[in-house]
């Protein structure tokens, strides 16, 4: 029985910046989603702020990173969607300030 969580998995994403903007990738809205199964494997579904985004596979390779890092974590996934596409209302309040949105 695996007891890492997805709250333990965005916290660990949560320390992944985007280097353009300077914010987490969780308070930017960018990580939709993380499924973690009964053997601790891991898929995150996240987006980008673009499609053009030039560190799109960086920041793939960070957030796998961070995850990996975690205590017991098992094989980890993840995967970029364009649906739904972000926007910046789908930041937390501090971003939205920061950015204008």
């Amino acid at each position: 029985m695996c007891k890492i969580t997805k709250e333990d998995v965005f916290t660990a994403i949560s320390t992944v910046i985007d280097p353009e903007v300077g914010f987490n990738l969780v308070e930017m809205g960018l990580i939709y989603d993380a499924k973690v199964d009964e053997k601790c494997n891991t898929e995150v579904i996240m987006t980008l702020s673009t499609r053009g985004c030039p560190l799109h596979q960086m920041i793939k390779a960070w957030v796998q990173e961070a995850v990996e890092r975690i205590n017991g974590i098992g094989h980890v996934e993840v995967e970029v969607v364009w649906e739904p596409a972000w926007n910046i209302s789908m930041a937390d309040e501090n971003v939205k300030q920061a950015l204008g949105g």
